[in-house]
């Protein structure tokens, strides 16, 4: 039975990554004593379809997070048939379903609060407007929590955010996520962070068999399911993976998939380890990349802009490189996917493995904030400049001194044109004029007046 007496925190997940960042918070007393509120962990799978997607539950190391909660419930299951990532009441009905939940949730009449991530999307946007009177705190698992926030939330969802707890991938870079709200963020302690991954690495059991001397674990994202690259391109991208590791003198490699990636990726790999002489292993049971690193304690871990290159090289001190990020930064679309930004942070950070030495350390470097922040915070307000106007004069001042040939990748010039910032078409111009319209307007015309004449010349010639 519900105890009316104790506040009732629902921690919405969907990944296990994003449930050990809440068990290490938890453990580090950042949701105060167990005793004092009833803990609920509620489940979401927010795959595309969920019933052929791997189960968070079945997951090595779920079993030790699950205990650290009181209850734990299913999302898809109570507001099956619809999607979780589609699925929302309409504000008439949810006080209707607020009442349902805590009488079929058995919550009782306490106060409730959120724990969710990413509260401008649903299902985390639902239960915000289902627990109207709750506040929220929000976690971010990975590189995200650096971008800017994608949509604006309701004024009556945002006045409830207390704070933002995220992971310190790359030490003293602050997050753009909620800024504009004036959300403080709150580092996850490293310490307790790494010993939720020690603890799921340990019940996930031996491998069964003996780890390589030296190994390089490559990480596949499934970019496809994304429609960034075909399902082609990113078959390629995992072969240059494997060739770079090769080309560095490991013998030996680990290939991470995605866990919805199609079998068939392993398959293209398997040929070409067999020809670049690779003895190739291929993880087939779902679990974290972090429990592949200690298992198999690699001496490179080699991706595209995924986060857990990051944790290797934060947790693990393992070092990393990127493949293939230039490509993603030419394809990435719209400006303002919120991949934008982990993506830019690893190509900015991380050395390419066909180009430079295979991998360092990267979040050893002191200067790492130093050297990629102000870029951060220049892309992150092309992305998302009416959210952040505060951030235009660093973002000009960025763009002045640094846009050249080698920083032209983080940005398109349709997007420095239509913000009038340095790069931009006529942007000298829509700078001094009144009105970003009217500028725009005559930046068009004064265009088209150039081609035209650019045209004849060209014809009379």
């Amino acid at each position: 039975m519900a105890d009316h007496a104790r506040t009732i925190q629902i921690f919405e997940v969907s990944t296990l990554y994003g449930a050990a960042t809440l068990a290490a918070a938890l453990d580090a007393g950042q949701f105060g004593p167990r005793g004092d509120s009833r803990r609920v962990l509620l489940v979401s799978n927010n795959a595309t379809i969920p019933e052929t997607a791997a189960d968070l539950r079945d997951m090595a190391g779920w079993r030790g997070i699950a205990a650290r909660f009181d209850t734990v419930l299913d999302w898809n299951d109570t507001i099956r048939p619809h999607h979780p990532s589609d699925w929302g009441p309409s504000d008439r009905d949810a006080p209707v379903w607020e009442r349902m939940l805590r009488r079929f949730w058995d919550l009782g009449d306490g106060r409730v609060e959120l724990i969710v991530e990413s509260v401008h999307a649903k299902p985390a946007a639902a239960l915000a407007v289902i627990f109207a009177d709750a506040d929220v705190h929000v976690y971010a698992d990975g590189l995200m929590s650096y971008g800017p926030t994608r949509d604006r939330l309701p004024g009556d969802t945002a006045i409830r955010v207390q704070r933002l707890l995220h992971l310190d991938l790359v030490p003293g870079l602050r997050p753009l996520l909620l800024a504009e709200h004036g959300v403080p963020s709150e580092v996850v302690p490293d310490d307790a962070f790494r010993a939720v991954l020690d603890e799921i690495s340990a019940e996930s059991g031996p491998t069964g068999e003996e780890a390589p001397a030296r190994v390089a674990v490559i990480l596949g994202q499934y970019l496809a399911a994304l429609e960034i690259l075909t399902p082609r391109e990113e078959e390629a991208l995992h072969e240059r993976m494997l060739r770079g590791a090769a080309a560095a003198g490991f013998r030996a490699v680990v290939f991470k998939p995605h866990p919805t990636a199609p079998a068939h990726y392993s398959k293209v790999l398997e040929k070409a380890a067999a020809d670049a002489g690779v003895r190739l292993t291929v993880l087939d049971t779902p679990m974290l990349a972090e429990t592949v690193f200690e298992r198999y304690r690699p001496g490179l871990v080699v991706g595209c802009f995924s986060t857990a290159m990051f944790t290797a090289s934060a947790y693990y001190k393992v070092p990393i490189a990127r493949v293939g990020t230039g490509l993603l930064l030419e394809r990435i679309a719209p400006y303002q996917n919120s991949n934008r930004v982990p993506l830019t942070i690893v190509d900015a950070l991380v050395p390419d493995l066909e180009r430079k030495a295979a991998g360092e350390v990267v979040t050893d470097r002191a200067d790492a904030a130093e050297r990629v922040g102000p870029l951060v915070r220049t892309v992150g307000y092309c992305m998302q400049g009416k959210l952040n106007p505060g951030l235009r004069p660093e973002a000009e001042a960025w763009l002045d001194a640094h846009l050249n040939e080698e920083t032209w990748r983080y940005f398109k010039r349709a997007r420095l044109t239509a913000l009038a910032l340095p790069g931009g078409f006529g942007s000298a111009l829509t700078r001094q004029l009144p009105g970003s319209g009217a500028a725009l307007r005559i930046a068009r015309r004064v265009r088209k007046a150039t081609l035209r004449e650019n045209k004849n010349g060209k014809a009379k010639r």
